[in-house]
């Protein structure tokens, strides 16, 4: 046997291949190859990953692990109900805008009418050649008034009465010329989830706001909507801008406004007092339309804010969003919508959504006297912490912020230059008592990070303390117990870092920062005078 046949029958190579073939040959073996490493790369079967990555890759699958479950529940039986969520879009995703949204098209038969058409609408004259003549004359003054009668009734036509709209800026401002298209169709797209909700106690109004579906069970016949807790909070509107939280009528009577001008009884099922919403069960025999939200904001984006009057027509605003340090009682996870200065502020639209170009939302108007609301990440997480364990905790810090970051620049540029400190988040106010105060913080004081967690932004912070009650939870902890939290301060005073383990409280109430005070009495007072 020659050295060539022997070796063919070791390597399987069959017969000698001619150049062709073996050019062929080692095309092929490139391709599986390549093939190959396709398949290592789409199947992650590549090198090990580190921790980062694997932890974002944890992150990442969560996120839409949670998203999936958005959009149906399955019972006990291991059975999918009928339960549709809103779509959530998180930041970390992208998508085009008609992907993933909940859209019902609900078909159905037009019927032709078999009655003779009305006859045309015509006005009368008189000839000049009859211009004389007394019959002429009457029945001339007889057609005229059946003419206007005419008129008058084909402008009561709902497609004649657009004449007698309110404005809207959309059409008035020659400033939004270059997104009027782009925006009609968002803000018809959103408007279809939009609904009225007027309270009542006993047969007094208490308040309005609007509300957005966001979840339907279509075998029960039920949806549920999403609203501001300010529809069944005191009406008192100077306490809201003086106190943290308000007293909430939970038995008021809620009726819930459709938008087929029929009403029928919301039921509260969850009243959430920090963040400032209520979700409602209704009764509906039609399918609702969800909205799609969406998590990706920007300072100065350009937005629309809707709402509803009495009679159920869209109201429309301008602005852009803003990012800002909460004042007052204003809470750490407000954005800011800044209307433009020619838009009238409206009335009755808390609840309303703020939504995108693309008719997204990406907000709640948690507040229209302060022109606040609730950014669509927050409500992401609340939703999900909501339908998994029937309630939005939060940890109780006993404190308020101001994020340097939108501080005036001259003013960080400062703190930089003299305290190598150019983020972070200045406290406001400490709550009496509470055990922030008890461990040495003070007003002035930076909190540079939480559990080594460096935070630029309050709302940054709120988002971070949901995550943080997602682990306490995850552990089998419940609410209203304790937990510690690292945090590293900057003292303003001694101009030095430290480090304290800060007790928490896991809550899902409103929390109250109450103000140090004390009365001067005795001694005291005499030694004084």
């Amino acid at each position: 046997m020659t050295k060539a046949a022997a070796r063919r029958i070791r390597d399987n190579d069959g017969p000698p291949v001619t150049k062709k073939k073996k050019k062929k040959k080692t095309s092929l073996a490139r391709v599986d190859k390549m093939t190959k490493a396709g398949r290592r790369i789409r199947d992650h079967d590549g090198p090990p990953e580190t921790k980062k990555k694997k932890k974002k890759k944890r992150s990442l699958a969560r996120v839409d692990k949670m998203t999936k479950a958005g959009r149906r529940i399955g019972n006990s039986d291991g059975q999918a109900d009928e339960i549709t969520f809103a779509i959530f879009e998180p930041d970390t995703t992208q998508s085009e805008a008609k992907l993933g949204r909940v859209c019902d098209v609900v078909e159905s038969a037009t019927e032709e009418s078999s009655d003779p058409p009305s006859s045309p609408v015509y006005e009368p004259y008189i000839p000049d050649e009859l211009a004389a003549d007394r019959v002429a004359r009457s029945a001339f003054k007889h057609a005229k008034a059946k003419y206007k009668a005419e008129q008058a009734r084909l402008a009561d036509l709902f497609t004649m009465d657009r004449w007698h709209d309110p404005s809207s800026c959309l059409f008035n401002d020659r400033g939004l010329l270059s997104i009027r298209e782009l925006t009609r169709d968002a803000i018809l797209l959103a408007a279809k989830s939009i609904i009225l909700l007027s309270s009542f106690l006993g047969n007094q109004q208490l308040n309005k706001c609007c509300g957005l579906w966001f979840q339907r069970d279509d075998q029960r016949k039920t949806a549920l909507v999403l609203t501001s807790a300010h529809l069944i909070r005191k009406n008192d509107l100077n306490q809201w801008k003086r106190q943290w939280t308000g007293e909430y009528h939970h038995n008021a009577k809620v009726i819930v406004h459709l938008l087929d001008n029929t009403t029928t009884l919301g039921h509260l099922i969850y009243l959430q007092e920090h963040y400032e919403i209520a979700i409602y069960e209704v009764q509906v025999d039609k399918p609702v339309h969800l909205p799609t939200f969406n998590d990706r904001v920007h300072s100065g984006q350009d937005v629309f804010r809707l709402g509803r009057d009495a009679d159920l027509d869209i109201k429309i605003t301008h602005g852009n969003l803003a990012y800002n340090s909460p004042s007052g009682y204003e809470r750490c996870h407000y954005m800011y919508f800044l209307r433009d200065a020619s838009s009238l502020k409206l009335l009755h639209d808390d609840g309303g959504p703020i939504i995108d170009l693309e008719g997204k939302v990406v907000g709640l108007v948690n507040n229209q006297i302060n022109e606040t609301f609730v950014p669509s990440s927050i409500l992401h997480k609340c939703l999900d912490f909501w339908r998994r364990f029937n309630c939005m905790p939060r940890l109780h810090l006993g404190m308020t912020f101001s994020p340097i970051k939108f501080l005036n620049p001259i003013c960080i540029e400062r703190m930089t230059r003299k305290h190598n400190i150019d983020s972070g988040l200045i406290v406001e106010q400490i709550s009496k008592e509470s055990h922030a105060e008890k461990i040495g913080i003070r007003k002035g004081d930076v909190i540079e990070s939480f559990n080594g967690k460096h935070i630029s932004t309050t709302i940054e912070l709120e988002s971070m303390l949901i995550d943080i009650c997602w682990d306490h939870f995850d552990q089998g902890k419940k609410l209203n117990t304790e937990k510690d939290v690292s945090v590293k301060i900057f003292d303003a005073t001694k101009l030095c870092p430290r480090t304290r383990n800060l007790t928490v409280i896991v809550s899902d109430c409103g929390e109250d920062i109450v103000k140090g005070a004390y009365p001067i009495m005795g001694e005291e007072a005499l030694s004084v005078l």
